[in-house]
Formats: C-alpha cells, sequence, structure tokens
C-alpha cells in the first residue's frame, strides 16, 4: 500500500498516536507523518504510507496555515490553555482592534523565536519538556521562522479583564504559533496566551478534504481506499518541472541530467507521474530521490 492520507488528528492524541492506530487499522508498517501536531491541536495532518515515507521529508518543510484563538490577560507555562497560569495583566484600559491588528502586521516576515520549555526541542540530548517536568530552566535556542500571514478574524471580546480574538497564521515549518501568540501579547504590553489552535492546511492539503481515523476504519472495512491521495501530494511545495521521455529514461540510470532551471531542489514530473527529486549541482541537476 502506498500513498498520501490527509488525516484530521483530534484532539488528545500525538501525532504518534495517529500513526499507531492507521498501522493497526491498514496493517502496513511503513508509515509516517509529516509534520507533528500538539495533542491539544487539531486539524490536518499529512500521513504517509509505504514508498511515499520517502517524501516524508518534503511533506514536513511545507509551509502550513493554522487558524485559532488569542486570549490576552494571563500566560501559562505550556504558553496555551492546558498550562497552568504564570501571569496575570487583566485588560482593564482600551485596547482596541486597529493596535492589534499593527501589532500583528509585525510579525509578518523572518522573525525569531525562541521555543517554549514545553517543547520536543533537544538541548543536551534532553527533550525541553522533560527538563520543564522537572522544574528546570535551561537556555533555549533561538530559530528563525518566517511567518507570511497573521491577521485577526474576529471581532474583539472583552470582559471580566481579558481579551480574546481568532486569528489566521500561515507560517514555515518550525514556527511554534503558541509562541508567537505569547510575543503578539508582550508587544501589546499583556499577559497572553493561545487559546485554541486547529491547522486548516498543510502539504497542499486542507481540513475541508481530510479524514478522522474512524472514517478510515469504516472505509478500510468497506473495501474502500479512495482516501489513499498519489504520491505526487508529498511535493506540493516543490518547484515542479515536466520532462521528456530521454530525461525520464536518464534519471532511471541515476544520469546527471540539465535543465532550465535555477532552483536548489526541483521535483520533476513525466505525463503527470513524479520521476524524482533532483538537486542542483554545479550546472546541471543530479537525483536525490528517484521514484520509477
Amino acid at each position: 500500500m502506498n500513498g498520501i492520507i490527509n488525516i484530521k488528528k483530534e484532539a488528545g492524541m500525538t501525532s504518534h498516536d495517529v500513526v499507531f492506530k492507521l498501522r493497526r487499522i491498514l496493517w502496513e508498517k511503513k508509515i509516517g507523518h509529516g509534520g507533528t501536531l500538539d495533542p491539544d491541536v487539531v486539524g490536518v495532518l499529512p500521513i504517509a504510507v509505504g514508498k511515499a515515507t520517502r517524501v516524508i521529508e518534503y511533506m514536513t518543510e511545507a509551509g502550513k496555515v493554522y487558524e485559532g484563538q488569542v486570549t490576552i490577560g494571563y500566560s501559562t507555562d505550556t504558553e496555551d490553555a492546558s498550562g497552568q497560569v504564570v501571569e496575570e495583566t487583566p485588560v482593564k484600559g482600551v485596547i482596541s482592534e486597529d493596535e492589534i491588528d499593527l501589532a500583528m502586521s509585525k510579525f509578518v516576515g523572518q522573525i525569531t523565536q525562541v521555543p517554549p520549555m514545553y517543547s520536543a526541542v533537544k538541548v543536551n540530548g534532553r527533550k525541553l519538556y522533560e527538563y520543564a517536568r522537572a522544574g528546570q530552566e535551561v537556555e533555549r535556542p533561538q530559530r528563525q521562522v518566517t511567518i507570511s500571514e497573521f491577521v485577526r478574524t474576529s471581532p474583539l471580546e472583552i470582559s471580566d479583564g481579558l481579551c480574546r480574538f481568532n486569528f489566521r497564521v500561515a507560517c514555515s515549518k518550525g514556527t511554534y504559533v503558541r509562541t508567537l501568540a505569547v510575543d503578539l501579547g508582550k508587544a501589546l504590553g499583556y499577559a497572553s496566551h493561545m487559546s485554541l489552535l486547529e491547522r486548516t492546511a498543510a502539504a497542499g492539503m486542507v481540513l475541508a478534504d481530510s479524514y478522522s481515523l474512524a472514517d478510515i476504519e469504516k472505509m478500510v472495512a468497506d473495501n474502500d481506499y479512495s482516501f489513499l491521495l498519489p504520491i505526487e501530494y508529498g511535493v506540493s511545495d516543490l518547484p515542479k518541472l515536466m520532462i521528456n521521455d530521454w530525461e525520464k529514461a536518464e534519471l532511471s540510470f541515476g544520469r546527471r541530467i540539465s535543465l532550465p532551471s535555477s532552483e536548489e531542489l526541483l521535483a520533476v514530473f513525466h505525463q503527470d507521474e513524479l520521476v524524482a527529486v533532483l538537486e542542483k549541482a554545479d550546472e546541471v541537476y543530479k537525483p536525490k530521490k528517484v521514484f520509477l
């Protein structure tokens, strides 16, 4: 069995939980996911099955879109609604939509983030959440991420010293949306956290077309495997180029070819079929992964 599955991950499950359950449902050991989701986050989780696991790295690298909610007025140790309150700054004065929109716009582009203590980033061989659970604070490495969109999508809801609003963010791999919500609050002069989050798009797949694990289990029982998408979905974010018969044959032998492109990484197709992922080597392209 080979292909890509657009899974709708439910709250309370890790991405690895989803993979474990799918192995049982599909009777297939070779399964991986293309982008971790925190247990409390629901939404699109790209899954690769069989030979499609060879494109997982490109699914992981693909940009993602999230929709969620920011709550201004207090922060938590996990930076989301599941954590313990660590700071309270009641919203007593007037906070305007224009003020928030301007602050959000300043996060668009390349920004620097410090991963939250409750995350899987490793420091000295241990995951940060292991330090956090032991009550230890360690210096965390900064990382550069890219935010291509960060906008408010609802009116402000202000009551009981709290201000809530919905947002949409399109971002690169490695972005912590929780941290984005916290940093936005800091820019406004308040403690804040991410109170809700849903991933609506990843690796060219959208939430509206996703399947729950229950959906998959029922379809398999009915011998319906229409949930399997072609391996081509796994390279949806890579630049693409069509090649001819001769070029396809050369790549099948692992040979380098010359192509009219300047991209460092290229997905090449022959009659809409993925042939290979190529990487630039001087003035030509060499095969990185061949799917023939």
